[in-house]
């Protein structure tokens, strides 16, 4: 039987690859982009402004349909802590955290009454190696990643699981579209650039896209899907490094990968 799938952000970077690699396997496919887009490669598309509630709410209709939900749309930002303009902390929750989880209440419904659901939040790896000057988006992969934990074992009863996807440094372009914020004169400037320049390096040299999509199909195709997949960045080993190290030595270890040495 085909299932249908909705993939948020599905117009570039990892929601247009895992997108169009479900259709190749059968899936029908919906993606979201934020303008109005034609049909491509057996993708239709609908419009959603995950930071526009109405938007979210309008989709209703669509994702009483849905069998599988990908979260994948959102916002990577970066700015040192006390840099970071309150609106752009309140956007970065809604298009990250509040927008994906009413997708998700939108769509349970009708997955628990025909017993089959699958969502997949893609989070990132930073939600378990927090990184400097990136406070909000860190704490936003945490946040769905804890909305998708907790609420696994609500929904398994039903034929509904949910799982948490987090690839590590992915060459998908996001270093072009990160949104970045530092006071004029901050005194977090140089390492702020610091910082910037061994992501957009990281992300440069990072795992192809594919293998995160491979991880994502794998994640919907399970019989019992995994409350958690990490993929790329080294993750095997870094998870395995993290349960025997101290936390301080861990936490270390991240910064300096990522150019701060203090």
């Amino acid at each position: 039987m085909s299932r249908t799938v909705l993939v948020t952000g599905a117009s570039s970077g990892i929601g247009q690859a895992t997108a169009k690699a479900l259709v190749a396997r059968g899936y029908r496919v919906i993606g979201t982009s934020r303008r109005e887009q034609p049909a491509a490669g057996g993708v239709t598309f609908v419009r959603l402004d995950l930071d526009d509630p109405e938007s979210v709410e309008g989709l209703a209709a669509v994702l009483a349909e849905v069998d599988v939900l990908i979260n994948n749309a959102g916002e990577s930002q970066s700015g040192p802590l006390e840099d970071l303009p309150g609106e752009a902390i309140r956007r970065v929750f809604q298009t990250n955290v509040f927008g994906a989880v009413r997708l998700t209440q939108l769509a349970l419904p009708g997955m628990r009454s025909r017993g089959y659901g699958r969502v997949v939040m893609v989070g990132s790896m930073v939600a378990s190696f927090p990184v400097a000057y990136r406070s909000s988006y860190v704490a936003s992969k945490a946040a769905i990643r804890g909305f998708a934990t907790a609420a696994r074992y609500e929904l398994t009863p039903f034929g509904v699981w949910l799982t948490t996807v987090e690839p590590g440094s992915i060459r998908t372009g996001i270093s072009e579209r990160r949104t970045n914020f530092v006071a004029e004169n901050s005194v977090h400037a140089e390492d702020f650039g610091t910082v910037l320049s061994y992501l957009n390096s990281n992300e440069r040299g990072g795992t192809p896209t594919e293998q995160v999509v491979a991880t994502i199909i794998r994640a919907v195709e399970a019989e019992r899907p995994k409350p958690f997949y990490a993929v790329g960045s080294g993750a095997p080993w870094v998870f395995a490094l993290r349960r025997i190290v101290p936390r301080t030595l861990a936490e270390r270890l991240t910064q300096r990968k990522h150019g701060l040495r203090r």
